[in-house]
């Protein structure tokens, strides 16, 4: 037999991408596959091999041996976009306008209190809710990104940190080329970190001049690093764009040589053809935010013409202050949902769909499909495991329908990060949450006195 340091038995396994010498069982909602009574072998953090459950017990010996029989192993789910330190803004400023909710909240409230403190205890919480909703990368874009690394690395999760740039000036720099170096700088630090990888995060086209832009490009390029902007959030956004630019954001970004491959475009709810055709042409990957665009009221990203355009649609929470979770259960279930309305057609955006988009499509769009995203041999060990035995998810007919549009977050008891236990039982095995919860309690104190609802 040959040793290994963990075994997972489980009644449903989904891969997402199928091993090519392996016979699934398809699930026939959703084009995608499911393998029963399965096993993944993992060893020094990444999958060693999924087969039957018969077999692994024949072939492996473990150091650790789980047997969830009621359960669904699938990837780790990846969080496309998100400002993880903003959960400490939670509630505070909801049901208003976005340019309302930015201008008379949420930025004055940035500018009195964030600091390293504010964002590396919004991160942590932030941190502890993904990883207990079955979330095990995130994508972030926030001020001191170095306090969003360093409570990644405490919590043990994985992330793409946003350098982010913007025009002006707040706690953490002054200007586009001070944003700039300390991004590069924490970029350098980062060098070889297994876990934390960087990307460019330009906030916005509205908020970055075209001579900041042009050489956030270079040096992503020189890098080889992804860039996250917002874009075309809202329609209002492109309506002040034309006025002032005399161009829709698109074009400019175009023009300044920002389409491509590379190229993160978060939001989207404004396109034309044209637009799309672009895009694809282009290449550029879409971060799709639906209840942070429902709860805004900034518009409908057309999801199923994305996707038969053949553009690549990953799906991101955004920040819990505008959302107000960070449950990608919830998101990719919204996902599905409203793209079916969008597209006035029940067979958009299937639940095999939305499942790719929280998890392969946002690996692409990250540049690390070659790392996680899907259950394959060689990638990292990212799993979770989704207990399908309570009453709301019975019977079970389709495994990967019910994850979607009936399983919650609450039923991941199990999470694995590059093959450590980070998640056992329900139980945060990383993070403390009851000081965490104590920690949102007394920022809560720190920042209410100061608002006024």
């Amino acid at each position: 037999m040959t040793n290994i340091d963990t075994l997972i038995h489980a009644k449903w396994v989904i891969p997402v991408e199928e091993e090519p010498d392996l016979e699934p069982t398809p699930d026939l909602t959703t084009s995608s596959v499911v393998y029963n009574d399965y096993a993944v072998a993992i060893d020094k953090g990444r999958i060693v091999e999924l087969l039957p459950s018969t077999e692994a017990r024949q072939k492996y010996q473990a150091n650790e041996t789980h047997q969830l029989l009621n359960h669904a192993l699938l990837p780790g789910l990846i969080n496309t976009h998100g400002h993880a330190a903003m959960t400490l803004m939670r509630g505070l400023a909801d049901d208003l306008p976005l340019m309302t909710w930015l201008h008379d909240y949420i930025w004055p409230i940035e500018a009195k209190w964030t600091n390293n403190d504010f964002v590396y205890d919004g991160s942590l919480i932030a941190c502890a809710e993904m990883l207990r909703g079955g979330t095990t990368c995130f994508t972030d874009m926030y001020f001191f990104p170095e306090e969003v690394a360093r409570a990644a690395e405490k919590a043990n999760i994985r992330a793409m940190l946003g350098l982010i740039v913007i025009d002006f000036p707040s706690a953490y720099a002054q200007d586009a080329e001070e944003y700039i170096e300390k991004g590069l700088a924490l970029h350098d630090q980062l060098r070889g970190n297994a876990l934390i990888k960087t990307s460019f995060a330009p906030h916005a086209p509205y908020t970055v001049a075209d001579e900041a832009l042009i050489k956030i490009n270079t040096l992503a390029e020189e890098l080889d690093i992804p860039i996250q902007i917002h874009l075309h959030e809202t329609e209002d956004e492109v309506n002040q764009a034309v006025v002032t630019t005399g161009k829709r954001p698109i074009q400019r970004l175009q023009e300044l040589g920002l389409l491509s491959s590379r190229l993160i475009a978060v939001h989207m709810t404004q396109l034309n053809d044209d637009e799309i055709e672009t895009l694809t042409t282009q290449g550029v990957h879409i971060a799709h935010c639906p209840e942070s665009n429902l709860k805004l009221a900034s518009g409908f990203c057309p999801v199923q013409k994305l996707t038969d355009a053949g553009i690549n649609v990953a799906l991101g929470t955004d920040g819990a202050a505008s959302n107000n979770d960070l449950d990608m259960f919830s998101e990719m279930r919204t996902a599905a949902l409203v793209a079916k309305a969008v597209a006035k057609d029940a067979s958009a955006v299937s639940a095999g769909q939305a499942l790719r988009m929280a998890t392969i499509n946002g690996a692409k769009a990250l540049g690390l499909d070659n790392e996680i995203g899907s259950l394959l041999a060689g990638k990292a060990a990212d799993i979770i495991a989704v207990d399908f035995s309570a009453i709301e998810t019975m019977p079970m007919y389709h495994p990967i329908s019910q994850l979607v549009y009936a399983a919650n977050r609450q039923q991941v008891s199990d999470v694995w990060v590059a093959g450590k236990h980070v998640i056992k039982q329900h139980t945060l095995t990383t993070l403390d949450t009851e000081h965490l919860c104590k920690t949102a309690q007394q920022w809560q104190e720190k920042i209410a006195p100061s608002h006024n609802t």
